[in-house]
């Protein structure tokens, strides 16, 4: 029934948790803030850079101004250590040689700026091993917009409800729903179960290679 999988990047297939905190808190510590324990960036992550430039700052400190010099930082210090402890989730290297195999289609559709996705998954994965690779850029919104998932499903020319969404927040559950995709929460990213299922999850997987149910 389904002939592509659309995965979300961070907190689905790649745990990127700790280098995304080390960099926001030099970032912060740079402009003169505090920062803040590495869990914490489970929550503020998801929506996209510069919400989470928003996020991190004191309440006091999100003028337009704040954000801006914040986000400036945050680029060049998640920029300089993008891949120092970022690794796949166990399990899902396998499950993509899996899908592979049975010839489904794999797209990336995140939040991540566009570069630093194309970086991540190039850095990871197997050459070749998702068709189509798409992060935040100034020319799409972010996701929950469905956007960028049916631009991904258009390029595969696959129909969207031939499609899954994986991801494993709120937001991803959403953008599959407006994409009018087959919504997949995963319970080893920064999210949990009461949240995808709020948001519109029809299957939660606990390992990647419950994935494969699906698709056989």
């Amino acid at each position: 029934m389904y002939k592509a999988v659309l995965f979300d990047l961070d907190g689905t297939l790649l745990d990127t948790i700790a280098d995304i905190g080390t960099a926001v808190n030099t970032a912060l510590a740079s402009l003169g803030l505090p920062g803040h324990p590495i869990d914490a960036y489970r929550y503020f992550v998801g929506d996209g850079i510069e919400v989470l430039a928003r996020r991190v700052l004191p309440p006091d400190r999100r003028s337009d101004a704040d954000v801006a010099a914040c986000l400036a930082a945050i680029n060049r210090e998640y920029g300089a250590g993008l891949l120092i402890r970022t690794k796949p989730f166990d399990g899902v290297i396998k499950l993509l040689s899996e899908l592979t195999r049975k010839e489904i289609l794999l797209a990336v559709v995140s939040n991540k700026p566009h570069e630093l996705a194309l970086r991540s998954v190039a850095a990871h994965f197997a050459s070749g091993q998702f068709a189509v690779v798409l992060g935040e850029r100034k020319d799409a919104p972010t996701k929950p917009d469905p956007t960028l998932a049916l631009l991904a499903a258009k390029t595969l020319s696959v129909p969207p409800d031939r499609c899954l969404y994986v991801g494993d927040s709120g937001i991803d559950m959403q953008t599959a729903v407006n994409a009018g995709m087959y919504p997949v929460g995963v319970l080893w990213g920064f999210r949990d179960a009461e949240e995808l299922l709020a948001t519109g999850a029809k299957t939660l997987i606990k390992r990647p290679a419950d994935l494969l149910t699906l698709v056989d």
